[in-house]
């Protein structure tokens, strides 16, 4: 494919969200960059939503992914319900009462200062490295699509990324993001769809036989009964759910978008619906993996060693100039959709949690603000850079283990604040949210020999969130 008709296609689009953001943001005060003065519609957040929960994570990761591990994923997705029933019945009452900007405030008001500088700390930690793998993911696709064709430097695509990012989001943030969201959410799923439709017409299959080929495939099992294995039903299924609560419900990011709404109502109408939606959507791109292997098993093209590279590889290598147009639409679109709300979820939580900025007085910290997220803008072009030095494994599967691990003292301390009455000896909390991830993964690493062969997989995360709790009952006041 011409590079510079890639080029052309990116650019338009970044266009489009640039006059997305123009047009949102035009007469908007600066409490629309924090909450859309409370006035999105549910049904534009709901599917806004989709993008940013899937991101360039699921629409690379998953489909090379059913290679070495067939469809257990969705014993996750399938979690994820019940995960999504606690945000609406248990966290979005306690949001909405209390009126909050950033759900970390919940946290001072329950226990504390210390306790909620490292809530909102970990969420911090937590999300900057999310953005920076989802990130990372996009710009390797834009290296290799554009940049490569020029010789230009792997932090060159990352800086056009990261800035194309701060372009759009610096004045409008959360209200132009549902937007923009909303957008990148269709051209994601038309992405999906089309690659479908392109491996079905290569293989000259009808839709019966598409069908019958698919779960007639080794690699379209959902469940593994197991239970030594990390990918047992139980074990993914209990993780997606505490995987939702803490990426969805206890994230300022997703949540964020949440509290644009404008009551409780609308709010659980949104996550009912994304949720279903959300089911929908990842078992497509497992049948996407699964036809994707087909395709190129019967073309006999060779497949890449590493399998986030395969749904890139064969787009961009395999597909018709159509479907490699749209595949790199869908991809940038998906990466950009958790990527900029992630950016101005940060400023936000910075912003509120540890400068102090107040309702009443946000337009007096407009120009702090906007260095702020030139800030974080800056620390996502270090973090990715660095991760592309190191990185040796599946995304999808980093990015969890680092949620388990960062996610787990948030879990820990929104459990004990919900479901008990007492109160904690606040300044010791930093160091239990400190020790219950370290003590988690000394834990991890030595299950075989101490749990009779019992191995971790992302349910590490309910070690973590479980010792935290155990640690603020010792922390508990007479």
């Amino acid at each position: 494919m011409n590079p510079i008709f890639t080029g052309s296609i990116i650019l338009g689009y970044f266009i489009l969200l640039i006059g997305i953001s123009f047009l949102t943001s035009k007469n908007a005060g600066s409490s629309a960059f924090y909450t859309a003065n409370r006035n999105s519609k549910w049904y534009l957040v709901a599917f806004g939503m989709i993008g940013a929960s899937l991101s360039g994570v699921t629409f690379i990761s998953v489909p090379g992914e059913v290679a070495g591990s067939n469809f257990y994923y969705f014993q996750v997705v399938l979690g994820y319900l019940l995960g999504y029933f606690v945000i609406a019945r248990v966290l979005l009452p306690i949001y909405y009462k209390l009126n909050l900007v950033s759900i970390y405030t919940y946290l001072e008001e329950r226990f504390g200062f210390w306790s909620y500088k490292s809530g909102a700390f970990f969420f911090l930690l937590s999300r900057v490295i999310g953005a920076g793998f989802r990130l990372f993911l996009v710009a390797g696709v834009l290296q290799i699509a554009f940049f490569d064709t020029f010789n230009l430097p792997f932090r060159v695509s990352v800086l056009c990324t990261i800035l194309l990012i701060w372009l759009y989001t610096f004045r409008g943030g959360i209200k132009t993001i549902v937007w923009t969201d909303t957008l990148q959410t269709s051209f994601m799923l038309i992405a999906v769809v089309v690659s479908i439709l392109f491996v079905k017409e290569e293989l000259s299959w009808n839709w019966s036989e598409l069908t019958s080929n698919l779960f007639r495939d080794q690699r379209s099992t959902i469940f593994n009964w197991e239970w030594q294995s990390e990918r047992n039903f139980f074990k993914q299924f209990f993780s997606g759910a505490f995987i939702a609560i803490v990426m969805t419900g206890l994230d300022q990011d997703m949540m964020q978008k949440n509290l644009t709404c404008k009551n409780i109502g609308e709010a659980r109408k949104n996550i009912f619906w994304f949720c279903i939606i959300l089911v929908v959507v990842n078992f497509l791109f497992l049948s996407l993996g699964v036809l994707l292997y087909q395709f190129a098993e019967t073309a006999n093209i060779p497949t890449p060693e590493r399998s986030d590279s395969l749904f890139p590889f064969l787009a961009v290598n395999h597909f018709s100039n159509f479907g490699s147009i749209v595949f790199l639409l869908g991809i940038t679109a998906a990466a950009f959709s958790s990527a900029d709300s992630a950016l101005t979820a940060l400023t936000t939580s910075f912003c509120i949690d540890f400068l102090g900025f107040k309702k009443e007085n946000f337009d007096e910290g407009e120009k702090l603000r906007m260095s702020i997220h030139f800030g974080f803008s800056a620390l996502l072009f270090l973090v990715i850079l660095i991760f592309e030095a190191i990185n040796d494994q599946s995304v999808i599967n980093s990015i969890f283990i680092a949620a388990g691990y960062t996610y787990g003292p948030l879990l820990g301390l929104f459990a004990f604040g919900i479901f008990t009455k007492w109160e904690v000896k606040d300044n010791w909390v930093p160091a239990i949210c400190l020790v219950s991830p370290i003590l988690s993964y000394i834990i991890n690493i030595n299950s075989e020999s101490l749990l009779g062969g019992y191995k971790f997989g992302f349910e590490i995360l309910i070690l973590n969130g479980l010792l935290m709790f155990l640690g603020l009952i010792l922390l508990k006041k007479s």
